[in-house]
């Protein structure tokens, strides 16, 4: 066996009730080709998908539970019997080539326009603004200040969320990873920047982090622990998502706790912008892993800016499980076998990254293993 292929990245490695023929994961990534009106994949997702079946796992980008989560023009849903047929589609073909392939499920809160309502407000946890861009079906707008969600329409998109879980089981997905990061509704919930509520979803940290827990717990009821994985990680932004004092404390809290429910795996996002000064300074780097293996015993997937050497570094160290790779999986769908090849990796073509049709979607080129040789 060469130096390279006995390296961590490339063992087999049990994730909940899957067995991962290697701990290359696909990031979830948004890509915007389901521009149809019933915001259903299509075989285009489905080849797209197909050519990186060789990664232990793909998490496949963040799709919406709800037409009233929905926020970002032109991605996919898991709410329609179109929707499902069309992930159907995905999953068969990713499975023929071998692959295994997970649903991420995403509402996106605030981060939605109004545009996507006929003039109405998106929800979120209070009526405080985001203050980012949202992809609107015209342009990427200024975000506005959100209605805050009754406790009515809290429940029923709990309830949504359990619904979109049956729907990707059904749609042959492997498994379900719920969107609790970035800027989306759960983590508008969280964020004490952001959610000024004072019932029972509001206030302390464990009100703030209700509504995860209990989305966790309902789709449990539709998917085995062993298939369900959480997305999550502490944010340094800017706006009202600029880490601030709870940051650090409400996600030690939230790590913990998700113990409890032995889920597959967490994917774990690093820090993506400087922490300098910020009250996540202590994180940055490989001590962002180092911090949270304390708080969660389960498996971590490892995220943003990985390179094979930090991968195997952070396996070794025992501070993750499997790796994440997100853009180089765009410019190279053979990325597995670069990686195994210590192969040259193609650029991404960045004005297609957000746009329609096959061009920088499934027309990148891979690699003849035989040359590399």
């Amino acid at each position: 066996m060469s130096e390279i292929t006995s390296q961590a990245l490339f063992k087999p490695v049990r994730m909940g009730s899957l067995e991962l023929r290697n701990r290359i994961v696909m990031a979830p990534l948004t890509r915007m080709r389901a521009d149809n009106p019933e915001h259903a994949p299509t075989s285009l997702h489905a080849e797209y998908y197909a050519q990186r079946a060789a990664a232990g796992l793909i998490i496949a980008e963040c799709t919406e539970v709800s037409a009233q989560g929905y926020g970002w023009a032109d991605t996919p849903g898991l709410w329609s019997p179109e929707q499902v047929k069309g992930w159907r589609g995905v999953t068969e073909a990713v499975h023929n080539n071998g692959g295994l392939i997970y649903a991420q499920l995403w509402h996106t809160g605030a981060m939605s326009h109004p545009d996507f309502f006929a003039g109405e407000l998106p929800l979120s946890a209070s009526n405080v603004n985001p203050e980012q861009e949202s992809v609107t079906p015209t342009d990427r707008k200024p975000t506005v200040s959100p209605r805050p969600m009754t406790k009515a329409e809290i429940q029923r998109t709990i309830a949504d969320f359990g619904n979109a879980a049956r729907n990707a089981t059904e749609a042959g997905f492997d498994g379900v990873q719920i969107q609790a990061n970035y800027l989306y509704l759960i983590a508008q919930f969280l964020n004490s920047a952001t959610n000024k509520r004072t019932d029972e979803y509001g206030g302390s940290t464990e009100n703030r982090a209700r509504l995860l827990f209990e989305i966790v717990e309902e789709v449990l009821r539709h998917v085995e622990s062993g298939r369900v994985g959480v997305k999550i990680g502490p944010m340094h932004l800017t706006g009202p998502y600029a880490a601030n004092a709870d940051t650090l404390p409400d996600m030690n809290y939230v790590f913990q706790k998700l113990n409890r429910y032995h889920l597959a795996h967490l994917l774990l996002m690093g820090t993506n912008t400087d922490v300098t000064g910020s009250p996540l300074e202590s994180l940055a780097g490989d001590a962002m892993y180092r911090h949270f293996r304390e708080f969660y015993r389960g498996h971590i997937i490892a995220n943003v800016d990985m390179t094979p050497e930090r991968g195997n570094r952070l396996i070794y160290a025992g501070l993750a499980d499997s790796i994440a790779f997100g853009r180089s999986f765009i410019a190279n769908p053979d990325l597995v076998t670069r990686f195994e090849q210590n192969g040259p990796l193609e650029e991404v073509d960045w004005p297609t990254v957000y746009a329609a049709g096959p061009r920088g979607y499934i027309d990148y080129p891979t690699v003849d293993a035989v040359s590399l040789c």
